[in-house]
């Protein structure tokens, strides 16, 4: 019985795992040209749909991505490369078009931020450590009382009486 339910749960997994996002894209907005079309399909998909703003638009089913689509595949027909087509969209919509935005000053922050925040909250945490190895090395030193208080207990050891000072 136990079998079962393992081949049950793998063969769940592997159709769950393993589907592929079907996209968004209609078979009226495909192209002709099978390479022309892999192409507005490999641009298009680091295009972000400026409704959805997590998707690309190759998969979102928006009316703007869909005219987004549309119009990289025409500029594509009108002999645009690929980098004129980024550039022509960032252009027109600016750069958050892009889901992988350019490295320049700007974006810098967005690019090494979390990188840096890791960085110093690793240190933050080793120095902790240290700091706490640190006070675990080294005793605090003893108050005058406790000291007078050691000093009476050895001594009175010393002389072989088991007394509290107290």
């Amino acid at each position: 019985m136990t079998g079962r339910r393992v081949l049950r749960a793998a063969a769940l997994a592997a159709v769950l795992f393993g589907a592929l996002p079907a996209g968004a894209v209609q078979p009226d907005e495909m192209l002709r040209d099978p390479a022309l079309e892999q192409r507005a399909r490999e641009l298009s998909a680091g295009v972000r749909c400026l409704v959805c703003q997590n998707q690309s638009i190759d998969d979102s089913n928006a009316d703007l991505a869909r005219d987004l689509r549309k119009l990289v595949r025409e500029r594509l027909l009108a002999g645009d490369t690929d980098q004129q087509v980024l550039d022509y969209l960032t252009a027109r919509y600016g750069p958050f078009v892009l889901l992988e935005p350019p490295k320049t000053r700007s974006t810098w922050l967005l690019w090494y931020g979390p990188f840096a925040l890791l960085a110093v909250g690793a240190a933050g945490v080793a120095a902790a450590a240290a700091l706490r190895a640190r006070r675990r090395a080294e005793p605090e030193p003893l108050s005058a009382e406790e000291r007078s208080r050691l000093e009476a207990l050895l001594s009175d050891e010393a002389a072989g009486t088991n007394e509290d000072p107290r």
